[in-house]
Formats: structure tokens, sequence, C-alpha cells
């Protein structure tokens, strides 16, 4: 017994040791594959924003190439600098705006497409070519939409004997054709997420709930929306950040006019950095904007963070 019981210990030690060493290859076998894009990630990201991060300390002016360190005077002068509070106050009134309608869109599409029924794959790719159609293209089929003199929109308030505007000529409406574009272009790309998000549901709860007697709203509300609870904040935290960062629409469709009223802080940025060419006053700005994106986001996560 004692002989069995020697030889049966080398043997599960020169098992384990084998174990050990299959773990280690496989995990330098990750690393290799993992190296490439971390390679990437340092050189094309990381790096740039170490880089910037020194330049928005400094009086850089792209034009001469010269640089001199000022500390926080850039930091400072943003804190009063009208132009940019209002260009954060023109991104947060679209991310207000954009993020609960587009959200009850994307979801309520999910609902009506999510059953297999005849020319349910046709509707599907309808709602989600607007993801694929260019940026520029998108703006400049909206701008000749929004046109005051042949535009489809100014034509259809005719018809229903309504006033007409030139919607991106006025500061009032500009901002507002610029959310509805923007919904337009986004809300079908949610759509596939919350599709996605229902179709992991079982079908098994409402099954027994139908048993029980509930109805489509109590469904709705009972187990739908509960169990997208991680869904829901995927997208609305993934709304929030494209909506504070959005610059393309407001570039091609309005240029952030008229009179500043679509300016939003991305497309500050770019003006402050490539129009006037003080890169290091515009890098400052990306960095609040940055900080900014990143408090909301954390706040949002916690608002959103599921126990379950």
């Amino acid at each position: 017994m004692a002989s069995s019981a020697t030889a049966a210990k080398p043997n599960t030690e020169a098992s384990s040791g084998r174990s050990f060493r299959f773990l280690k290859s496989e995990e330098w076998t990750a690393w290799w594959f993992v190296l490439p894009s971390l390679a990437l990630l340092l050189i094309f990201v990381f790096y740039p924003m170490l880089q910037a991060f020194f330049i928005s300390f400094q009086n850089y002016n792209l034009v001469g190439s010269t640089k001199t360190f000022v500390g926080l005077d850039n930091y400072k002068s943003l804190m009063t600098d009208m132009d940019f509070l209002n260009s954060l106050k023109h991104s947060f009134y679209f991310a207000i705006i954009v993020i609960p309608i587009q959200t009850c869109i994307s979801l309520g599409m999910a609902i009506l497409i999510q059953k297999k029924v005849i020319m349910t794959g046709l509707f599907r790719t309808l709602y989600f070519i607007p993801v694929v159609i260019s940026t520029a293209v998108a703006a400049t089929v909206f701008k000749l939409i929004y046109n005051k003199e042949y535009g489809l929109l100014n034509n259809f308030l005719e018809l229903v004997h309504l006033p007409t505007t030139n919607f991106l000529s006025n500061p009032d409406t500009a901002m507002n054709g610029v959310i509805m574009l923007g919904m337009w272009k986004a809300v079908g790309f949610f759509m596939i997420i919350f599709l996605a998000g229902l179709n992991n549901i079982p079908q098994d709860l409402y099954e027994a709930s139908r048993v029980d007697g509930a109805t489509k709203i109590q469904q709705f509300f009972r187990i739908t929306l509960p169990l997208l609870k991680r869904t829901t904040a995927f997208v609305v935290i993934i709304t929030t950040i494209d909506a504070i960062k959005m610059s393309g629409l407001v570039f091609v469709l309005t240029a952030g006019g008229p009179n500043g009223s679509t300016e939003t802080a991305v497309y500050y940025i770019y003006k402050m950095a490539f129009q006037q060419m003080q890169m290091g006053y515009g890098t400052a700005a990306a960095f609040v904007l940055f900080a900014i994106v990143l408090a909301i986001s954390l706040v949002q996560m916690r608002l959103f963070r599921n126990e379950d």
C-alpha cells in the first residue's frame, strides 16, 4: 500500500507540472495574439493622447510652430470663453433631446420587427440603410429637403397651409434640423442592439405571464424593460457619447451657423485647432470635453448598474 501511494505521488506531481507548462504556453500564445493590437493602441492612441495632453499646457501655434509653456492658462481661459461655453450648451441640448427620443424610437422599431412575419427582413434592411449612408451624402440630401424654395419639407408645409421657413438659416430651428438628421442616421443601429437584447429574453417568461393573465402592456413593463436594462444602459451611454461629440453633421450641414447656433463642442475644437491654428487651446478644450464625457458615462454606468 505504501509503495503504491509513493508511486502515485510522483505521477500527480508530473501531471500538475505538465498542466502548469500547458497553461503557461497558452498564456504566452494569447499574449502573442494580443501584442499587435496592443502595439497599435500604444502607437496610434495612447502616445498621441499623451502628446496632446502636454500640448494642452502650451501656447502652440501651428503657423509658426512656436511652443510656449503656459501652464493652466488655456484651461482658465476656457472657463470664461463664452464661445466654448455656448458650444457645450449646444452639445448638451443635442444630447438631451436625442437620448430619450432616439432610444424610445429604436426600442419601438426593434419590437415591431422582432417577430418573423412576411416582409420583416425587408423592413430591417430599410431601417438600417441610413446607418451605412455616408454622413456627407445624408447631410447634403437633408440640406435639399430643408431648402425653403424647393425643399420637400416646405412643400409639405405648404400643402397643409402652414408657414414655410428655411430651417438651416433660422437660429431657432437650425439645431432641430441637425437633431432630426442625427436621429435618422443613428436610430437603425440602436434598433439592431435592442433587437439582439429582445432575442435574448426567454420566451418561457412571456408564456408563463400569459397563463397568469398578463396583458401586453404588463409584459412590456414587468418583463421586457427589466430584462433590457443592460442593453438600455449600453444604448444610452453610447448615444450620450456620440451626441456630445457630434460634429460631422454640423460640419457638412451648417458649418456651425447661423450665428453659431449649431456650433457644438467638437466643432469648436476643430475650429480653434485647425482654422485659427491655436492647437494648444483647442487641445485643452478637447480634454475638458473628454473629462465631461467620462464623468457623465461613469454616472450613467452607476445608475444603470444591475445587481441581478
